[in-house]
């Protein structure tokens, strides 16, 4: 495996990584079939105002209901991007539970429905290898936007939005069991689908493939190294 991190011109990453074959291995080694598959990580870069229709307007409203709570704009936001004709708002995780209250309360906004939470793990994103990503519905104005938070893993915390969208408990306890984000404040952050003294998080990229112990008469899958002589 072959793995490169490279940054964008403007603030945050673009690229942040590239990976080639399987399983480490480059040469005839390989018999998985896997050994040209390449994958690229991306996140879109920041984007450039004009945004295009009615995606300005949004974040000038956040901009002003922030600056209305005494917060400056970069206290707020990290970046904006719009691909796909998608807009996410980067937000500092410390202001997250604020934006969420701009977003379902200011009359112009009218974010009804949270859509849940999803959790991204990009181990390459040094200092940012966590990412909460959450999507947003107005029934009013019909617009959907996402808010993407992040926070690094040696300290995975968020604030949890529980209080403003309630429906997102069962999506943010997920993302802990999943991923292991802690949603600072939520109301029972407990496992949803893993035993409750399971130990670690199996959707992270660093989790083992294999190897674990299972409780069913002691069998235990091998990792995948060691199914097959690929070295």
């Amino acid at each position: 495996m072959s793995d490169e991190l490279v940054h964008s011109d403007g603030v945050g990453p673009s690229v942040i990584a590239h990976r080639k074959g399987m399983w480490g291995v480059q040469d005839t080694g390989d018999t998985t079939g896997f050994g040209g598959q390449e994958e690229i990580s991306v996140i879109a870069p920041p984007a450039s105002r004009p945004y295009g229709g009615w995606f300005d307007e949004v974040v000038d409203i956040i901009i002003e209901l922030a600056q209305a709570d005494g917060y400056s704009e970069s206290d707020v936001i990290e970046k904006v991007s719009v691909e796909h004709d998608q807009l996410v708002i980067f937000v500092k995780r410390e202001r997250l539970l604020d934006v969420a209250r701009y977003l379902r309360d200011d009359q112009d906004l009218r974010f009804e429905l949270c859509l849940g939470v999803s959790a991204v793990h990009y181990p390459h994103d040094k200092g940012r290898e966590l990412h909460g990503y959450f999507p947003f519905f107005s029934i009013t104005h019909n617009r959907m936007i996402a808010l993407e938070v992040t926070c690094p893993e040696d300290d995975p915390h968020m604030p949890s939005i529980c209080s403003v969208y309630p429906g997102d408990d069962w999506s943010e306890r997920e993302a802990f069991d999943l991923m292991g984000i802690i949603f600072d404040g939520h109301p029972g952050l407990t496992r949803s689908a893993m035993p409750d003294d399971w130990v670690g998080h199996p959707q992270r990229k660093d989790y083992p493939l294999g190897g674990v112990p299972v409780e069913y008469k002691g069998a235990v899958i091998p990792p995948p190294d060691a199914r097959r002589e690929y070295n």
